[in-house]
């Protein structure tokens, strides 16, 4: 399962209503692709339906797609949003990852 931080939600939830999304039946597809510093960096987009490949979750008021390649690597994952004086955005909280870049946005197994 992926989690999703209070602050996370309240973010997606305004980026979807932004972008022309329905928070309440479109999704947050959440996915690992090569490249990167570290060899493997995150992806976050918006969809509106489901692959048969896809893993499905809620948590937080949010629907969450992942793939099953990248599911491999998100399994405890938990979404965070972070505004501080560092910069803003999302941060991916990974329990499976041995190494991260100094950015948070790739890593490694």
């Amino acid at each position: 399962m992926i989690s999703v931080s209070e602050t996370a939600s309240k973010k997606v939830q305004s980026l979807m209503e932004e972008e022309g999304y329905n928070a309440q039946t479109d999704f947050v597809r959440v996915g690992v692709k090569s490249g990167g510093c570290s060899g493997l960096s995150y992806e976050l987009t918006f969809d509106k339906q489901p692959t048969e490949t896809d893993k499905v979750f809620e948590d937080s008021n949010v629907r969450i797609l992942v793939d099953k390649k990248s599911f491999l690597y998100l399994v405890g994952t938990v979404l965070e949003y972070s505004g501080g004086l560092n910069g803003k955005g999302f941060v991916f909280n990974n329990p499976n990852a041995q190494r991260s870049c100094g950015c948070g946005e790739s890593f490694s197994l």
